[in-house]
């Protein structure tokens, strides 16, 4: 071998050692960043004419599964919905009670139902005590004031899932949008063989926050492009060229396109309990569906909100349009319920609040209808916000007891608390209403309405709370399994910082071998010039 190519040979290896430092300092740079893949350098030994010539640099390569990638991303959906749905219900917890044996007097709506019969059975004893009279009232007001809490807890989380899902969607835009914009440069660098290790890992990076927000699949193409699916495979567009669009049609990234939450406006809908979302039929819907882009237009106009599941976005469309209508359903029921059965026992306790007007003064109210799906008092939807002690007695509670009489009250105490099939069904006019609730006239009660009016109030906080305990059982399993996915793709793709130190020491016992074979050559051709002169 003469001096010239060895001088290229230990030249070639120190260009190889200053790659390889370049790609251990990129991985120690990033050994915290979350969703960073380790890169691995490739150099190969150079051949020329059967003899050795050095080291040829290759592409650097970013460590990844891709099963456990995709298993990792499918898990952040599981438990950014998860969490976001047991975050949400708390507060439905901490106003609601519990139904536990062992929690004591908790403040369900049992409970304040069962003070009512306590305060009339007392009453009964000595009618025309007014402290008597008054507990009545007191113990009523107390149970319509915890129905109003609940109907605004209701109220205040769908908005908040409402107000979530239009910020999500501006994230979800971002994301995909990056993720185009990256696939775009990582394609163009990849057609001339250029390095595109940290452009992959930026991507990486932004697929793992989309992961979060909701359920989807990426697909690479041999080209370098990704493509974003729905979990069940409806394109999520990431540039106006995957639907055949020019791309000078966006500005990207961009948080207003693909997706579009707000039917074309551009602030969040003011949710009231008689609006939901007309699936399939964006236009007139109360609420605005979640639409795409499509390959025509390039506007938003195709609605695929029941295609987005699962993650932050998924998990607050459930929450909108399924769990909290159904919730407020239940005690629209409920509340609608209490009134009947009131009235039916002769005792009209509890009113829609249509006997006072604007100013407090009394009116003649407005008959309770009990259709499922109109607003009151036209219907029963949005009753428990408004359901109320009737002005007439709260203003004279001796009318609970007219002259003394307990008639009135005995009947109320045996009926409307009653059990039997009469007092719970009476050919159809005592039952709560289960079925065809709500606005849409789709949503259940998920339990029987053929019950006592307290065990009707223990259903439905027992119906709710099975809701929440799920959720938060569900997130607890579903967060292990994350950890466990977490270690295993750590394993494959995480950066080992020992590992690194190892590969720099190893480094550098190499360059100073390449450099003293650098030295020794060129003290070599010294002497060799010198002996010529």
């Amino acid at each position: 071998m003469d001096l010239g190519s060895a001088l290229s040979i230990a030249s070639s290896g120190l260009n190889g050692i200053e790659y390889q430092y370049s790609v251990v300092a990129q991985n120690v740079a990033n050994s915290s960043t979350t969703g960073y893949a380790a890169e691995s350098a490739s150099v190969t030994s150079a051949v020329a004419g059967n003899q050795g010539a050095g080291v040829r640099i290759g592409k650097t390569v970013v460590n990844v599964s891709p099963f456990l990638q995709s298993s990792l991303y499918t898990q952040n959906a599981k438990v950014s919905a998860l969490t976001s749905s047991s975050n949400s219900l708390a507060a439905v917890a901490s106003v609601q009670g519990s139904t536990s044996a062992t929690s004591g007097n908790t403040q369900t709506l049992s409970d304040e139902l069962g003070n009512v019969q306590s305060a009339l059975t007392s009453l009964t004893s000595t009618p025309l005590d007014s402290s008597a009279q008054t507990a009545v009232i007191t113990a009523a007001t107390s149970l319509t004031d915890t129905i109003h809490t609940l109907a605004s807890t209701y109220t205040q989380q769908r908005q908040t899932a409402e107000n979530t899902i239009v910020s999500t969607v501006s994230t979800i835009n971002q994301n995909l949008t990056q993720i185009g914009q990256l696939s775009k440069q990582i394609m163009g660098l990849q057609a001339i063989g250029s390095d595109t290790s940290s452009l992959e890992n930026s991507r990486l990076q932004v697929m793992s926050d989309l992961s979060s927000e909701l359920g989807v699949k990426f697909t690479a193409t041999s080209k370098g492009d990704m493509i974003v699916t729905t979990e069940d495979g409806t394109l999520l567009p990431t540039r106006p060229d995957q639907i055949d669009l020019n791309n000078n049609t966006q500005t990207l990234p961009s948080n207003t396109w693909p997706l579009s939450a707000t039917n074309g406006g551009t602030a969040n809908t003011t949710i009231t309990d008689s609006m939901y979302y007309k699936a399939g039929d964006p236009a007139n819907s109360a609420i605005a569906g979640i639409t795409v882009a499509d390959g025509t237009t390039n506007i938003s106009t195709t609605d695929i909100t029941s295609h987005l599941t699962s993650g932050t976005l998924g998990a607050n469309i459930t929450l909108r349009d399924t769990t909290y209508p159904t919730m407020q359903a239940q005690l629209d029921s409920f509340s609608a319920t209490l009134i009947n059965r009131f009235n039916n026992a002769g005792m009209p306790l509890f009113t829609n609040g249509t006997d006072v007007d604007s100013s407090g003064a009394a009116q003649t109210p407005t008959p309770q209808s009990y259709n499922p799906t109109q607003t009151t008092p036209n219907g029963i939807v949005s009753l428990s916000s408004v359901i109320s002690v009737s002005n007439s007695y709260a203003t004279t509670p001796s009318q609970l007891a007219p002259d003394g009489s307990i008639s009135t009250i005995t009947k109320v105490l045996s009926t409307t608390f009653g059990t039997s099939s009469d007092d719970v069904d009476n050919g159809g006019t005592l039952a709560a209403p289960t079925t065809g609730l709500g606005p849409s006239g789709t949503l259940q009660a998920g339990y029987n309405g053929k019950q006592g009016l307290v065990a009707l109030a223990t259903s439905l906080t027992s119906a709710q709370g099975a809701v929440i305990g799920t959720a938060s059982t569900n997130l607890t399993y579903a967060t292990a399994v994350q950890t466990t996915i977490n270690a295993k793709v750590t394993n494959v793709s995480g950066v080992n910082v020992n590992n690194e130190m190892a590969k720099i020491v190893a480094l550098q016992n190499a360059y100073t071998a390449n450099a003293k074979i650098i030295s020794s050559v060129q003290t070599m051709f010294s002497a060799l010039l010198n002996a010529i002169n």
